[in-house]
């Protein structure tokens, strides 16, 4: 049989046709040429129409988180947290070993320093002027540095400006009311240590 050759072009938009035949025999005219039809679907189509959907299904899912974040970045969180100075971030001051390692130090050999103080005059028996003013001065500091700690940690300067200043002059001058009390009982009567032994053996 003779291979079959194409002799028209087929067009692939919708369909198309080509017509064969018999190699050597083109020119017979007992042969008659075969037509042959060719469908291929319309991809171009299906492809836009696929696309389209893909990109509405991309925007609803896109569309809710969208609006939430522009919910919590607009500004109408001011209705949820008021503008003022307690939400303001709180400043870090500067760094200073006189506030910081030096006042840690020299408050722990304070208080590490008071039980030997306290401890000496009742065992040796004897009394002693000096020891007893650096007991009632060590005392005295020791707490009035206690007492700084609590209105710094709970009177805070921020939140309660007026506030704060009443307490920090209080201590200061409670503190030094109690210094010149000491110190004429010191000086005027007995002494602290003769006190308490007095009190004591009552």
């Amino acid at each position: 049989p003779c291979r079959p050759v194409a002799n028209q072009s087929a067009s692939w938009q919708f369909g198309g046709s080509r017509q064969f035949a018999p190699a050597g025999c083109n020119s017979s005219p007992r042969l008659p040429l075969v037509q042959v039809s060719f469908h291929q679907p319309n991809t171009a189509m299906a492809s836009i129409t696929r696309n389209c959907l893909l990109r509405a299904s991309r925007k609803s899912l896109l569309t809710k988180p969208l609006a939430i974040a522009t919910l919590h970045n607009s500004a109408r969180r001011s209705a949820i947290l008021p503008p003022g100075p307690l939400n303001e971030a709180a400043p870090v001051p500067e760094p200073n070993a006189t506030h910081g390692s030096y006042h840690w130090t020299f408050e722990r050999l304070l208080a590490a320093g008071l039980v030997p103080l306290t401890i000496a005059p009742f065992a040796s028996g004897s009394l002693n002027p000096t020891m007893d003013a650096i007991l009632c001065s060590a005392v005295l500091l020791h707490s009035h540095m206690g007492f700084q700690q609590v209105i710094i940690d709970y009177v805070p300067k921020k939140r309660y400006p007026g506030l704060r200043k009443v307490c920090w002059w209080g201590l200061n001058l409670a503190t030094l009311t109690v210094g010149v009390g000491l110190y004429e009982f010191e000086t005027n009567d007995v002494g602290v240590v003769e006190a308490m032994k007095r009190i004591w053996k009552a």
